[in-house]
């Protein structure tokens, strides 16, 4: 069975995760990790997550993913034995010595990062003596060569699906070390490939600040290619974003869940443009097929388009329902108004309704929902349950 592989950059969005479909979770530590700047956990945190993992019957995996320099190096064995006591149930490492220390030192499964850039079977073969239980591939792979490793590979294969793409090869890059100092391949990147350019030709300024030129890649999104990806018996589906918001994570995991569980039962799918629509209510970035298709073309970049918007649909998250009075507690996070249509959203359901009155904890009726993190009362004439989503309906 594929599995389906979900970030998280915290409690909080390591059970919606769960919730919403995941069959695992990957999360970072507070050291070894490659994104400095997500919330990531402590060994405390670690063991709690691998607990609600394991008590819903998925798995927990852990990066080291950082390309380590001398002084990233130490207590190494000791976080690693921190690890294994926390039960998880593998860690995804680029490191030849992170890896190797992690198979002397303990009996953690060990995932080898995409940040290795494999793209061959000799690659993988390799990663498997060596010890590691998967391989998780590089981005620049079209579905015809993913599909000749797995049918050669005596490991586990993972395949990135959706999320950030980067403009170097499997993310080794240095703009962002030059640039602003920080050290992309150690958790810094300052995503310089997503910045504005003055472009020159000929020692001529052929940019200008109406048309500034930007290089990045857009974001990957992969719904069309999931029923090849599974046929071709790639073991995990992994989506990126860590550092992504929970309404993002919940609706990225439940469209591909959906997408997932209808081809497993039916061996097709028959209307794509559903999870396409889906998937669009969490996206803030133009997002396309990536390698899958074969060498990107120029549809495939952002070149002099810059269009990150954040979303507005995510209105709030249920807390509490009581079935008696009807009355639902959610914590508010974008504007909306009474009298407005509104969806809210499970992993197994999403049912439309209009709000009739918002009132407050003390159920003062308001005349909007103004203020994030507000807890507010709406009354829903179907029961919804902690952690379901209320979406805008546009």
């Amino acid at each position: 069975m594929t599995e389906l592989l979900a970030p998280a950059g915290d409690l909080e969005k390591l059970k919606i995760a769960i919730l919403y479909g995941a069959d695992a979770v990957f999360i970072g530590g507070q050291e070894f990790s490659l994104r400095a700047r997500a919330s990531n956990f402590t060994l405390e945190d670690i063991k709690e997550g691998a607990r609600f993992c394991h008590e819903h019957g998925k798995k927990l995996y852990v990066t080291t993913n950082i390309i380590p320099h001398n002084e990233n190096m130490k207590d190494l064995i000791e976080y690693l034995k921190g690890l294994e006591e926390a039960s998880v149930d593998a860690i995804i490492a680029a490191s030849p010595y992170i890896v190797q220390t992690a198979l002397e030192h303990t009996k953690i499964p060990v995932h080898i990062s995409t940040q290795q850039s494999v793209v061959n079977s000799n690659a993988v073969a390799f990663w498997k003596d060596m010890g590691a239980e998967r391989v998780v591939l590089g981005r620049e792979l079209d579905i015809h060569e993913i599909k000749a490793i797995t049918e050669k590979s005596e490991v586990e294969i993972e395949v990135f699906i959706h999320g950030g793409m980067c403009a170097s090869y499997s993310g080794r890059c240095t703009l962002s070390n030059n640039m602003t100092d920080r050290d992309a391949n150690r958790g810094g990147c300052a995503h310089s490939c997503r910045w504005n350019y003055d472009l020159y030709a000929n020692d001529k300024l052929i940019s200008d600040e109406k048309m500034p030129f930007s290089m990045s890649s857009k974001d990957l999104q992969t719904l069309r290619f999931i029923p090849d990806l599974m046929d071709a018996n790639v073991s995990s589906l992994k989506i990126e974003g860590r550092m992504k918001s929970i309404h993002y994570i919940a609706t990225v995991v439940r469209t591909y869940r959906l997408l997932m569980d209808e081809y497993i039962a039916t061996k097709t799918v028959k209307d794509m443009n559903f999870y396409e629509e889906e998937i669009r209510k969490a996206e803030n970035r133009l997002t396309s097929h990536g390698f899958l298709a074969g060498m990107p073309k120029a549809e495939q970049q952002l070149y002099n388009l810059r269009n990150e918007e954040p979303t507005k649909e995510f209105l709030g998250i249920v807390i509490d329902y009581d079935p008696i009075t009807q009355y639902a507690t959610i914590e508010q996070r974008n504007h909306f108004i009474p009298s407005e249509t509104v969806e809210f959203v499970g992993p197994r359901y999403q049912r439309k309704m209009t709000i009739a009155n918002i009132y407050d904890e003390s159920m003062n009726k308001l005349d909007a929902a103004r203020h994030p993190k507000q807890i507010l009362k709406v009354k829903v004439p179907f029961e919804v349950h902690a952690f379901d989503m209320l979406r805008k309906v546009l």
